[in-house]
């Protein structure tokens, strides 16, 4: 299949032809890059605006059981829903277990559901490298919502909020000390926190972290792009299905005011450019790969530990290598 027949089939809102444009953007081989590069540009503007949602919490909160629920719910409403979740990969073998859709069993039996595990490849941000051309194969395939589900809670995770329209952080009850050292930078990303498993004898614990931390944002300075009241704490129960309906309503009525203020057009072009320095950065980082250079930095790194060059040097000589191969 070739790349206009690869296009014209995803916005025929083709699974199979999604799942393969997937493939080949999240493929890291030179000739499957050119591909994946012409086949974003040949849908650039086709498709429609969908509301990106990402998704992040500690492990154990239950994001996979919430996705489902949630998205059970949206597509009930007549939405489509694309999840893209992420699966950490060994540093050992680089294998993933890739068990999300699995574990949304009901989800991915929904014909207006699509859910693509993807392994996160070591990268850091809590998602993978190409997660957020994955986004775009789906807003051109027509999908209204994508869920965007990180790893696990980290100071990296923040990332996702650089590809998402609203970013969600998901809670356990009494569950705070999980997010020491990392509480400010992420609370400060998130646009609505939902505390999870508000149901039997754990509701009385997730209505004390929720007033805990609805008490935490009112302390953080107010942000330009929120209306009053956000970003605001809520308990949800996705296995019970409770809350769920109101945390949408809160979701709409953030991007509609978003939307009405010019927000939601400012923040997708800060995104477009932070992407664009991410893919130079990340050039820079495939040019250290080449052979000429490698030589010189297994050169290098002998001298450097034995003393004989300073670390600053070092990184100096190999730097004017890339700068002599770009002429």
């Amino acid at each position: 299949m070739n790349i206009e027949e690869l296009r014209d089939k995803i916005l025929k809102q083709d699974r199979r032809a999604l799942a393969r444009g997937i493939t080949l953007v999240e493929s890291a081989r030179a000739d499957h890059r050119t591909q994946a590069a012409e086949l974003l540009e040949a849908l650039r503007g086709e498709g429609k605006q969908a509301l990106r949602v990402g998704l992040s919490g500690t492990p154990g909160v239950g994001k996979s059981t919430f996705i489902e629920s949630f998205g059970m719910m949206l597509t009930a409403q007549g939405k489509r829903v694309a999840v893209l979740a992420v699966d950490p990969s060994s540093t050992r073998s680089g294998g993933s277990i890739l068990g999300d859709k699995t574990r949304m069993e009901r989800l991915s039996r929904d014909r207006n559901a699509f859910i693509r595990p993807s392994p996160s490849q070591s990268h850091l941000g809590g998602v993978a490298r190409r997660s957020r051309e994955a986004v775009a194969l789906c807003e051109a395939a027509g999908f209204d919502v994508v869920l965007i589900e990180t790893v696990g809670v980290g100071q990296s995770e923040t990332v996702v909020a650089e590809m998402s329209d609203l970013f969600l952080l998901l809670l356990a009850p009494a569950g705070g000390d999980e997010l020491q050292g990392v509480k400010r930078g992420i609370m400060e990303m998130a646009d609505i926190i939902l505390v999870n498993k508000a149901d039997g004898d754990l509701k009385p614990a997730a209505m004390r972290t929720c007033a805990d931390y609805a008490g935490a944002l009112r302390l953080l300075r107010k942000r330009p792009q929120d209306p009053v009241g956000f970003p605001k704490a809520m308990t949800v129960s996705a296995v019970e299905e409770n809350g769920l309906d109101t945390a949408w309503d809160e979701m709409t009525a953030l991007t509609d005011w978003r939307r009405e203020n010019g927000h939601w057009e400012r923040r997708r072009a800060q995104q477009a450019q932070f992407w664009f320095h991410e893919e130079v950065k990340q050039g820079l980082l495939a040019r250290l790969q080449q052979g000429d250079v490698q030589e010189a930095l297994a050169a290098l790194e002998g001298r450097v530990a034995a003393g004989e060059v300073t670390p600053s040097s070092a990184a100096d000589k190999v730097l004017s290598i890339l700068d002599v191969s770009a002429h």
